[in-house]
């Protein structure tokens, strides 16, 4: 069967196309490449492979379907058609590489829709490009083009596709056969047949950013932004810019304290030393309304109620938001999730923002992170890598007997892996350590059965794990200087009937633990997942200054409120009350009291409108 041979083939000779940019890219960014080895070169090219296979299977979507066509409609028309496609998209593929090969000095990112944004004033545009690199990259355009054509031109030679079967039943197998190779075309593009699909984060594989962007198809990476591009600075726009800029000031500004109040507030620390081990422990999905010693259900979680009588619990935390993602880059990151998007689905976004890891290694940490998932799924991986991370341990790092659940390794099988790996390392520099459980998460499937409700089970199964590991840490003499954090990365719709938008569904446990621990106490003020960064570095004596919504919840002029979002929708909390507002709607949910709701719901877009304008800067 010639034509399947010929689109099977088709589909391998795209791989060289793609491949070819990677040590082109290198090369000409050699400034940026100078140092690497040949070992480098063959691992960006290699990782790169898993987006060229995805522009690969779109690049041999057109000619099957035409395939498809021509075995009912024979006839040399299909030859000619093929022609004109390999040409129109040898120009495609190559002045996408000219432009991006160029921009990337200018820009730090490969290719995306912000050129676009230039091209609505293309004098402008032009006339900010050197006569010498204007020559060079058509160049380059050309000489690619003609390679890529050629190429393609000869493959349709060797392999003609004009041939077509003449009888009903020979049609019938070809079709069928066409159709079974387009569902197996459907993995590459979608980028596998895990629960993550392609995106730009597959290819990181580095802490050194530049390799990570190396490995990136600029022909994926402008699809990819082209599909999200938002104008997010033109969103939520409640105020013009000159008052919203002075009301956020007012905002963030510290509560003033009398001059008895000044003197009498002590400044409390929470730490005996200033350079312990971290361990960031993030709990999927666990609800304060679950925990019995954040003002939860009893019974739930025992070992959790235990530990806070030997830490310091947060007991009026909120999340930022109701998703993983999201709730990621609020603690990690101490950035306020948005209520219409997610900044880690644009890498070039996210690699701009402040990172815990990032403050630690500049001080001699060397930050990890422990995931039993998958840890390509909304990005994670290059967000991971950005931030700071130098080693990632995720699903693939597993046997696969150990990944029984949906979503990868269970928390049995992920704290044994933590211990692991902490009683092996040596005591001669500070480490961060990061690390994410995943099985409280739907659909609630573990080896564990005490409870009915198959929510809290899951997280009765996670406290269990939990408890087992933190008794088998405290024998390890590392135990004496480390913190162990525990905060979720967002609440859960539990007690049932619980709505979307109420306070309670994002009101989560924050406990610090460990060696470090001053003394145990209780810490009542409201606050946010995104505090934890500000508040972390004070207790560290680093600078939180980068961390523009993020507050130190051990400061006394701290203002005490909490900000959350849900689908298109905002939560503000204060010592004054509870307002929640329907951006969609326009219109209140919650207003408790509801004689000072309208203060809270100006202070809540204000910050929503303050964090879309700085979002759409980055």
């Amino acid at each position: 069967m010639k034509q399947l041979r010929f689109l099977i083939l088709l589909f391998i000779a795209w791989l060289p196309v793609f491949a070819l940019q990677k040590p082109v890219f290198l090369c000409y960014h050699h400034a940026l490449s100078a140092g690497y080895r040949l070992n480098d070169f063959l691992q960006v090219t290699l990782h790169g492979l898993k987006l060229d296979s995805t522009i690969a299977g779109y690049l041999t979507a057109l000619p099957l379907l035409l395939t498809l066509i021509a075995v009912w409609l024979p006839g040399t028309w299909l030859s000619r058609a093929m022609k004109v496609y390999f040409g129109s998209m040898a120009l495609l593929i190559a002045a996408i590489f000219a432009i991006d090969l160029a921009l990337y000095t200018f820009w730090g990112f490969r290719l995306d829709a912000t050129l676009f944004f230039y091209l609505k004033s293309p004098s402008e545009a032009m006339a900010s490009v050197p006569v010498g690199l204007f020559v060079s990259q058509c160049l380059v355009f050309l000489s690619y083009a003609a390679l890529i054509y050629y190429g393609l031109k000869t493959l349709l030679r060797i392999c003609p596709t004009a041939v077509s079967p003449t009888s009903l039943r020979q049609r019938m197998v070809h079709t069928t056969a066409l159709l079974l190779l387009g569902g197996l075309l459907f993995i590459p593009i979608r980028g596998g047949v895990t629960t993550s699909t392609a995106n730009v984060g597959m290819v990181y594989f580095s802490q050194d950013q530049f390799l990570n962007h190396s490995a990136i198809n600029p022909c994926f990476s402008l699809i990819s932004s082209l599909s999200k591009q938002q104008d997010f600075a033109a969103q939520f726009d409640f105020f013009p810019e000159e008052e919203r800029e002075a009301l956020f000031e007012q905002l963030m500004a510290p509560t003033p304290l009398s001059e008895n109040e000044a003197k009498n507030t002590p400044n409390q620390s929470l730490l005996r030393t200033d350079r312990p081990n971290i361990l960031l422990i993030l709990l999927e999905s666990f609800s304060a309304n679950a925990i019995e010693a954040f003002g939860g259900e009893p019974g739930i979680t025992p070992n959790l109620n235990r530990l806070s009588q030997e830490g310091i619990c947060f007991t009026n935390l909120y999340a930022n938001s109701f998703r993983t993602d999201r709730g990621l880059v609020a603690v990690l990151n101490g950035y306020l999730a948005q209520p219409t998007t997610s900044i880690m689905k644009y890498p070039a976004k996210s690699q701009t923002l402040p990172a815990i890891a990032r403050s630690l290694n500049h001080v001699g940490y060397q930050s990890d992170v422990l995931y039993g998932g998958d840890i390509n799924f909304t990005n994670m991986r290059s967000f991971f890598y950005s931030s700071g991370y130098s080693q990632l341990t995720s699903d693939q790092d597993f046997p696969l007997a150990d990944r029984l659940s949906k979503w990868g390794a269970n928390d049995d099988v992920t704290f044994e892996r933590l211990y692991q790996m902490i009683a092996q390392r040596p005591t001669d520099r500070p480490w961060f350590t990061t690390f994410l459980t995943l099985s409280s998460h739907e659909p609630f499937e573990v080896p564990y059965h005490r409870l009915a409700h198959p929510y809290l089970n899951t997280v009765a199964f996670t406290d269990s794990c939990l408890g087992h590991f933190i008794n088998r840490f405290k024998q390890l003499p590392s135990w004496q200087n480390s913190l162990v954090i525990l905060v979720s990365d967002h609440g859960f719709r539990y007690p049932d009937g619980t709505k979307d938008y109420e306070p309670k569904r994002y009101h989560i446990p924050m406990l610090w633990l460990g060696g470090a621990i001053a003394k145990p106490c209780t810490i009542p003020c409201i606050g946010n997942q995104t505090d934890l960064a500000a508040t972390l570095l004070h207790q560290l004596g680093l600078s939180a200054e980068e961390f523009r919504f993020s507050k130190d919840l051990m400061d006394p002029q701290t203002p005490q409120q909490a900000f959350y979002t849900f689908q298109n929708g905002f939560g503000w909390i204060d010592e004054s009350g509870i307002s929640v507002f329907d951006n969609e709607g326009n219109k209140p949910l919650i207003e408790e009291p509801q004689a000072s709701s309208a203060q809270r719901l100006t202070k809540g877009k204000v910050l929503l409108q303050t964090l879309y304008d700085d979002l759409g800067s980055r």
